[in-house]
């Protein structure tokens, strides 16, 4: 009896909702009024409930703000998943509450509309919370200062959103018309090739983020060379499809990320930790202009303080050797010391006694092969200043020193004549 009471009640309440509905909308639009009124209603609950949840949500967040002793609290909060579990509630609570505010039997033809509505705010709550989700694991790593783990979550981050987005529009279009999923995504099957063609990219870029990421070759900020490209600069993004160069001329360079795999890269980065800076040029030398020395050369050359030990060591040496020989006054019979030879050494000492050069690294003079230009005299050494302005200036000093010294040598440096 008790029951029978209630459900005559709940059914004249409707039975005032529908005549309430029709006298207050216009002839022929009941439908869309009902829609109209119910989604005001709902949109300022939802927006309230919403507002209420984020306010709860992130004031306890706020409360764990030291980034080094919760780094993941911070880390999520920094990327508002919180927002969007806030959504999600709302949504929730309002879908739950609705029928109790507008009874389904009273407004039949938009109940279904709003569900799917809500139904569909869901989805896209959940999307938000995927793709912050991403970030939230980026600020994490940030905070860690895991480069290579960023690197790699970039890579997959786009590959996620990307493949995330075609399940969540699948799943919104299945909520909007209310069909099963599979009937969309069996139609996909002729297609798949298709697909498979149009992301080659990205598939290759994903599988390049992992493996720059695991092998921990590069990683964002590195200081590389790429020569395929004529680009020499720092790293500065790596996403699925491009990578990001910025180049010392303050230019920006983006290449395909696939190209990390199969393009020769020379990573630079070691000599910037170091603090080093390679310096490997030639002078080309006439060839003409190499002699043996006599004695008088020798003589003036000991005046030199770098070289003048080493002359007069070799010089005992070669007129202790030549005793036995036949026909000794001859300048070719035996060893001798040359004009090049002796520079070359003279060019050894000099940036080994360099204080701008580093003591640990390869200090070496040495002959290049012979080309129409003359004979390259190579100088590989390392600075021990990192800097391109301050690397530019030992090098140049360097240089300059021994282009002037050549000629104590009576040493030709090639240089193209010009006629006038």
């Amino acid at each position: 009896m008790t029951s029978y009471k209630k459900q005559k009640l709940y059914t004249g309440a409707e039975r005032a909702a529908l005549y309430l509905y029709h006298r207050i909308s216009p002839s022929g639009t009941d439908w869309i009024f009902h829609i109209i009124v119910k989604l005001s209603l709902l949109l300022v609950l939802l927006f309230i409930v919403d507002f209420a949840f984020k306010f709860i949500i992130n004031f306890v967040f706020r409360l764990f703000h030291d980034e080094e002793k919760f780094p993941i609290l911070k880390s999520i909060y920094q990327s508002k998943i919180t927002n969007s579990a806030a959504h999600f509630a709302a949504l929730i609570l309002v879908g739950a509450v609705q029928g109790s505010i507008f009874p389904e039997n009273a407004l039949p033809k938009t109940t279904v509309f709003i569900i799917r509505c809500i139904n569909l705010g869901l989805v896209l709550a959940l999307a938000g919370m995927l793709y912050r989700s991403l970030t939230a694991f980026r600020n994490y790593f940030s905070i860690k200062q895991d480069f290579y783990k960023i690197m790699a979550l970039n890579a997959i981050s786009e590959t996620v959103k990307i493949l995330g987005l075609f399940i969540f529009t699948v799943v919104g279009i299945c909520v909007i018309f209310g069909i099963k999923g599979t009937t969309i995504v069996g139609s996909l099957g002729a297609i798949t090739a298709v697909l498979v063609l149009v992301f080659r990219d990205t598939i290759l870029g994903f599988v390049t983020g992992l493996h720059v990421a695991t092998s921990k070759n590069l990683k964002v900020g590195d200081w590389v060379s790429i020569p395929k490209y004529n680009i020499e600069g720092n790293i500065t993004e790596i996403n699925l499809l491009t990578t990001k160069i910025t180049n010392f001329d303050k230019t920006v360079s983006t290449i395909p990320t696939y190209d990390l795999m199969t393009t020769e890269i020379k990573n630079m980065q070691v000599m910037s930790e170091s603090n080093t800076r390679r310096i490997k040029k030639s002078i080309y030398f006439n060839i003409n202009s190499f002699k043996f020395l006599t004695d008088e050369d020798i003589e003036r050359l000991k005046e030199i303080n770098l070289i003048s030990d080493y002359l007069e060591e070799r010089t005992t040496e070669i007129r202790k050797e030549k005793e036995s020989l036949e026909h000794k006054d001859k300048i070719v019979n035996g060893r001798q010391l040359t004009n090049i030879g002796v520079f070359r050494y003279y060019a050894q000492m000099y940036i080994e006694n360099d204080p701008d050069i580093d003591k640990n690294g390869t200090r070496m003079v040495r002959q290049l092969d012979i080309t129409p230009q003359g004979l390259p005299l190579e100088v590989y050494c390392f600075t021990n200043d990192s800097q391109w302005v301050r690397f530019e200036q030992i090098q140049a000093d360097i240089f300059d020193h021994l282009l002037v010294a050549s000629k104590e040598f009576e040493l030709q440096v090639m240089q193209v004549s010009v006629k006038v």
